[in-house]
């Protein structure tokens, strides 16, 4: 009987060798292969289409071509990266290279290296160090004077019975996010993070991304989800699995579906993200300037005049050399006559001066210039404008009497008669915002109070007074901070990586085992809903009806 390219049999088992073997098939039924997964099969022919290519010799006699049609048991199998591979069921000739020993002992070097450092404990004792340093930061004051680390951590009274002004000094915890304690425990958590990315998450995405095909329905039946289809097509199965949103790929008898692969890379992003905090977070500790001023109204100052450097990264800039004018100072009062806001009317000039920006600032609403941000910060009363018997104005330097907080009191004095006079008696002015002065006269007695702008004047021992004006003094701090917008953008970072790391990385593999489809999966999360998602999607692949069985029900229509 001469060969057919439409036979009935069943597939042929798929075998691991070195090599490939073949038969010579005729038109035959071969008795049903036991079944793989251990339970029994009904036998059932159908049939298929079986597309061969015939060998012919390649000499020139004219030979009858054998009737034999050649069929592979199975495909090459799919190998890891750096092994060799096998091109259709030849095994490779070429030689592996033999690797020199003082080679392989200089690559084992920093193998071990990565394995010390991509270790989860000594990570987490790095994170822990971390956070006991930067408490222990919040607790010491930075940025002190020596002689106060002198007077509040003495040798004589150590805290805790051992820790002293020397251990602040010496390991740099006056400056703590610029020491170099801090500074290397970072650099540190940085080294770790970065190793295990090299050794085990990129090597994971490489292997999730790999089209892993499995040829053993023994190997498919071992995983978490395991399912048998009969009487039906691997086709069709690939058909659903694209539906529900898997990449699908097939090869002979054998399919491998997978989805959210992002996920796997969502490791490897939140530790870049973290990279980029710490990356900012040091930038900014050591390549910032740092500064606060007092200006009363109607003054100015130079921007590199108040600002310091704050590490050895820190680097002036042409906006250093701006000059800024404090137009006006002016507060906000609640109901209760409470300072509620504080805001300052600043001008920029540049170095030929020339207005370059204005703005009115207030607290939570900064000016940005040139990598510069000026913030309102605080306020002080600098001076009193009065008028004395229609001569003047006189202004009248306010002093600070008490600080409690935001409970500020301020005075002044206005001496009468001869002041170079041992006893000198005066006038009192008390004020505890800008909004109403408290007058008293030369035996301390009170007089009234009056207020700025009023024009109301008010005779004290024979001394006429009119109080024109309030003048405040703006507080403002001053800082350049060149790692903001990396800190930013890696809390983003970490942010969105975080929430991708929560998809769900499936893999589906399918073997066609005769009429039977073998189906197995995994998935590294939501592992309670992903039996029911693949029940769901196996129930909608389509049931294989025999021609045999076909073709007896058309003759019974018939």
């Amino acid at each position: 009987m001469k060969p057919s390219t439409s036979i009935l049999t069943k597939s042929l088992p798929l075998h691991r060798a070195t090599s490939f073997k073949f038969h010579q098939i005729h038109l035959l039924r071969l008795s049903p292969l036991p079944n793989f997964c251990n339970e029994n099969r009904a036998n059932a022919s159908f049939s298929f289409r079986v597309c061969c290519k015939v060998k012919t010799p390649q000499d020139k006699s004219k030979k009858p071509i054998s009737n034999k049609i050649v069929v592979a048991e199975g495909a090459p199998s799919l190998k890891e990266d750096g092994e060799e591979r096998q091109n259709d069921g030849q095994a490779s000739n070429q030689p592996k290279k033999p690797s020199s020993n003082l080679s392989g002992f200089m690559k084992g070097i920093p193998r071990r290296v990565l394995a010390v450092l991509s270790n989860l404990s000594l990570a987490i004792g790095e994170m822990f160090a971390i956070a006991g340093l930067m408490a222990l930061g919040t607790v010491i004051d930075q940025g002190e004077s020596p002689d106060f680390y002198f007077q509040k951590y003495p040798e004589d009274h150590p805290v805790l019975g051992f820790f002293t002004w020397r251990w602040i000094l010496t390991l740099g915890f006056d400056h703590m996010f610029s020491s170099p304690v801090f500074l290397g425990t970072l650099v540190l958590l940085a080294a770790s993070l970065m190793a295990c990315t090299y050794t085990t998450q990129i090597p994971l995405v490489k292997v999730a991304r790999r089209w892993n095909f499995m040829e053993l329905p023994e190997a498919i039946c071992k995983q978490e989800f395991s399912e048998k289809l009969p009487q039906a097509s691997i086709q069709d199965l690939g058909v659903v699995l694209m539906g529900a949103g898997y990449e699908v790929f097939l090869k002979g008898p054998c399919l491998y579906a997978f989805r959210g692969l992002a996920g796997r890379f969502a490791p490897i992003g939140v530790h870049l993200a973290m990279l980029l905090i710490m990356a900012g977070a040091t930038l900014s500790a050591t390549g910032s300037f740092r500064g606060s001023v007092t200006v009363p109204q109607g003054l100015n100052f130079v921007v590199g005049d108040v600002l310091n450097p704050s590490g050895f990264l820190s680097n002036p800039t042409e906006a250093f050399n701006t000059e800024i004018h404090v137009n006006r100072f002016y507060m906000d009062y609640s109901d209760s006559g409470e300072v509620s806001q504080f805001h300052s009317d600043l001008c920029l000039f540049d170095l030929n001066g020339k207005e370059v920006m204005r703005k009115t600032i207030s607290v939570n609403d900064p000016l940005r210039y040139g990598g510069i941000t000026i913030y309102q910060t605080d306020w002080s009363f600098s001076a009193l404008q009065i008028l004395k018997d229609g001569e003047g104005p006189f202004n009248l330097a306010m002093a600070p009497l008490k600080l409690n907080g935001d409970k500020k009191l301020f005075g002044t004095f206005l001496p009468i008669g001869n002041a170079d006079s041992p006893n000198v008696k005066g006038i009192s002015m008390l004020a505890r915002d800008l909004q109403s002065i408290v007058l008293y006269d030369q035996e301390g007695k009170f007089v009234g109070v009056r207020r700025p702008n009023s024009n109301l004047p008010i005779e004290i021992d024979g001394t006429k007074i009119v109080i024109l004006d309030a003048i405040g003094s703006t507080g403002l701090d001053l800082k350049t901070d060149p790692g903001v917008p990396i800190v930013y953008t890696g809390f983003g970072a970490l942010m969105l990586t975080t929430c991708i790391s929560y998809l769900s990385h499936a893999q589906i593999w399918a073997l066609q085992d005769g009429t039977t489809v073998v189906v197995g999966g995994k998935t590294n999360r939501a592992k309670a809903d992903f039996p029911d998602e693949l029940n769901r999607l196996l129930d909608c692949v389509p049931e294989l009806v025999q021609k045999s069985k076909q073709k007896s029900s058309d003759s019974m229509i018939g």
